[in-house]
């Protein structure tokens, strides 16, 4: 035990300026989607930027594209904010068994897509995690967009396997960030759980109201 955390504070002592900022600005995002703030997406943006980079001289190719779409997702999440607040977002729901099929296409077809190029086309010493990571993320993203509580499950699939895989690859700060959103990611699985409770609550309250209305009446 000793000797990881001796390990553990040399690699800190090692990481770059622009990889603290990078992980710092990841925070900030995150704390700052917490508490719903529109500073969410200028932080998010630097953060991703140099992330890209980051990943890239690493190594880590598949993860700087799985950056890039953050990158477009949070410019377009800041343009939403400004211009579409007033929209009603999708209710919470449950993944369909359609919806896993198509969850199951993404992370199988995303796998070997990325597994492909990265082993014959990069010099990439990890296709087989990088590639993982990334189909993974890429399935949960899209149930988050669909707001299907099995997104945080998929999220948290792709960061159990980022975490030693970023490790391995001496970013002790991004191993770190990474933990926290695997917190965060179990936060709001329990979250969204209850919104789902709440809502299904809420709908039977209205049914038995509305018939014992139609009784009395």
């Amino acid at each position: 035990m000793e000797q990881w955390i001796h390990f553990f504070i040399q690699e800190i002592k090692n990481t770059t300026l622009l990889e603290w900022l990078g992980a710092g600005f990841g925070i900030a995002q995150v704390l700052f989607a917490k508490i719903n703030k529109v500073w969410l997406y200028p932080t998010g943006i630097v953060s991703v930027v140099i992330s890209i980079y980051i990943f890239i001289t690493n190594g880590l190719y598949a993860e700087s594209i799985l950056n890039g779409y953050y990158l477009v997702m949070s410019i377009y999440g800041w343009w939403f904010w400004v211009y579409k607040r007033d929209v009603v977002p999708l209710p919470v729901t449950r993944t369909t068994r359609q919806e896993w099929k198509t969850v199951l296409a993404i992370v199988i077809g995303g796998f070997l897509i990325l597994f492909l190029v990265l082993k014959f086309f990069t010099n990439s010493v990890v296709p087989v995690m990088d590639a993982f990571v990334s189909a993974t993320a890429w399935a949960g993203m899209w149930l988050l967009a669909r707001r299907k509580l099995e997104n945080w499950i998929l999220l948290n699939i792709s960061n159990a396997v980022a975490i030693p895989l970023l490790f391995y690859k001496q970013l002790p700060l991004y191993a770190v960030l990474t933990i926290f959103l695997f917190v965060v990611a179990i936060l709001g699985f329990f979250e969204w759980k209850r919104s789902i409770e709440t809502e299904k609550n809420d709908s039977s309250g209205n049914k038995k109201a509305v018939g014992d209305f139609s009784k009395a009446v």
